[in-house]
């Protein structure tokens, strides 16, 4: 009696690789194999998930509080970052358009006196107090005016040449000049350290 768990015979192995070589033969020229006939088998797809190093659920509130804020954390960092270096994608309404970073340009390439407005209005407000001397006093209102005559000077060419610049490199802006003007000017007396966007031309720049 012949057992159930012997092995085929070689023979028997070597007509079966020859039937299926004549099931490839017969196919038509133009046939592409299957995945089951390669003995390719798909990956589920969780198991592509781990393969691909996706992030796990959040196993609790928590956590997923904890990613949420994370998350938050850095697109904000990204959003500072984009509006520092003047990327029109995080940049303000009031800071976009290439007029105002013409404007910008035009406020960074020079030394205006509007950065010491508030510098020499804290110094006038001391010197002019009425515990000080009378000569201090007269000093620190000459101080006062010679700055505020200044700033008015400065914010005067500023303007003039937004103005001129605007109309040579921009012709068919519709931006109103008033508004370019009063960009400038405030930009004009804020420290150069802070200015947001960030300058990117130096002093003394031809713009």
């Amino acid at each position: 009696m012949q057992s159930l768990f012997r092995r085929k015979p070689v023979n028997l192995v070597e007509d079966s690789i020859a039937e299926a070589t004549d099931d490839a033969g017969s196919r038509p020229k133009g046939h592409t194999p299957s995945k089951k006939e390669l003995g390719v088998v798909t990956p589920k797809r969780a198991t592509t998930q781990r393969r691909g190093g996706a992030e796990p659920a959040p196993s609790n509130r928590r956590e997923a509080v904890k990613r949420t804020k994370e998350r938050q954390r850095a697109e904000r960092a990204e959003a500072m970052a984009g509006m520092r270096a003047g990327d029109e994608r995080y940049l303000m309404a009031r800071d976009r358009g290439p007029e105002r970073a013409l404007v910008r340009d035009i406020v960074d390439s020079r030394r205006t006196a509007g950065t010491w407005f508030f510098v020499g209005a804290l110094l006038v407000l001391i010197g002019s107090s009425g515990a000080m001397p009378p000569q201090v006093q007269l000093v620190s209102n000459l101080v006062w005016v010679v700055l505020a005559f200044a700033v008015v000077l400065d914010s005067v060419l500023i303007s003039w040449k937004i103005k001129k610049l605007v109309r040579e490199r921009l012709p068919k802006s519709t931006q109103r000049l008033g508004s370019l003007y009063l960009y400038g000017i405030m930009r004009s007396i804020t420290f150069r350290r802070m200015r947001m966007p960030n300058p990117r031309v130096k002093l003394g720049t031809k713009v």
